[in-house]
């Protein structure tokens, strides 16, 4: 993935983030505040206390910091007056949770996407990406279900922005290393408690591998790829989970507990349906909108610094299982899951 470093693209802009007291949004900052001397960061979220906690680590005077929920149009709408670039993280992300409170991750999740999209409209925002999920490709949660349409949204917004200068893309990756609700925290929680043993819910379930820093390092880097409409996915390997608890607790048995409600065996982040619509490139995937733009690019074989995809095969999917590049217990071992959690 290309290095940001020595790039200008975010300086003395404002920069507002959704959701940006979550794993993603905190790494999220601590990169931009490294790398480039932003006019603002606004961190868009509904939890004080988290807003609170994260003013301790990152009061720097560009920082800005505003209560408020996707759910509440004109409060995004104010928000949002002079913001450059919008990153939309905000969502109900638990499967679970979505699976026995449908109506509520609906109203995150679909009807805050579609706030975001106003909002930025209203307010001339450049550019606006949202963060996706592996779920919402061939979803069988509630919750891939509301990012396939959160995705949708967002990629037919470029349609809707008619003239104005706003162009919306979305980035998909899966399950982030050692972010809150990832099985990493889990199974080192098991650990510590002094368990006999680590639960897992199928000896045969793999998933993509990504750390925090090289997820936001890819949306860094698709704030200058972006045409609009795209859906980016990174080429990234995958694991087994029975390795991952070999690799975090080598002297400890596995209990294999069951899939859990709307829990997918193995991850796919560009289904074989679309294949027609995907374009690989050497760092990572994209998959093109299936409609037409009025007013907006339509060739995507080529990205705004000028690097160049080529149609996958017929019958391509991305999936975890099928994906040629797994770690072994030895590289995930050496990947120092310890200092990250």
């Amino acid at each position: 993935m290309i290095n940001n470093l020595g790039n200008t693209m975010f300086d003395n802009k404002t920069i507002l983030i959704t959701g940006g007291t979550g794993s993603f949004g905190k790494k999220y900052v601590k990169t931009l505040l490294e790398r480039y001397n932003p006019k603002k960061i606004i961190i868009f979220s509904r939890d004080e206390l988290k807003q609170f906690e994260m003013q301790q680590e990152f009061n720097q005077p560009c920082m800005r910091y505003f209560i408020g929920d996707v759910r509440d149009k004109d409060r995004l709408r104010r928000a949002m007056r002079g913001v450059n670039y919008v990153i939309h993280a905000a969502a109900l992300k638990q499967v679970p949770a979505a699976e026995y409170n449908p109506m509520e991750c609906i109203k995150t999740n679909i009807n805050g996407a579609e706030n975001v999209i106003d909002a930025a409209l209203d307010n001339d925002v450049e550019k606006v990406i949202a963060l996706s999920t592996d779920k919402a490709a061939n979803p069988i949660n509630l919750y891939g279900a509301t990012k396939l349409a959160s995705d949708k949204l967002f990629v037919a917004a470029n349609n809707i922005a008619g003239g104005n200068r706003t162009t919306f893309s979305v980035v998909r990756y899966g399950n982030v290393v050692c972010s809150r609700g990832s099985v990493v925290p889990i199974f080192q929680k098991f650990i510590e408690q002094g368990q006999d043993h680590i639960p897992i819910t199928h000896e045969e379930m793999t998933r993509f591998w990504i750390s925090l820093q090289q997820g936001v390092d890819f949306v860094l880097t698709n704030f200058e790829r972006m045409l609009g409409g795209e859906i980016f996915v990174p080429k990234i390997p995958s694991i087994r989970i029975t390795d991952l608890a070999k690799a975090m607790a080598p002297d400890l048995p596995v209990k294999i507990i069951g899939i859990r409600p709307g829990e997918k065996l193995h991850e796919i982040m560009c289904p074989s349906d679309l294949c027609f619509d995907t374009y690989e490139f050497d760092d990572h995937f994209v998959i093109a909108p299936g409609i037409k733009f009025s007013s907006r690019c339509n060739d995507f074989d080529t990205n705004a610094l000028n690097e160049q995809g080529k149609k996958v095969e017929v019958g391509f999917e991305y999936n975890s299982l099928s994906n040629p590049h797994f770690l072994t217990i030895e590289e995930i071992d050496a990947f120092n899951i310890q200092a990250l959690i």
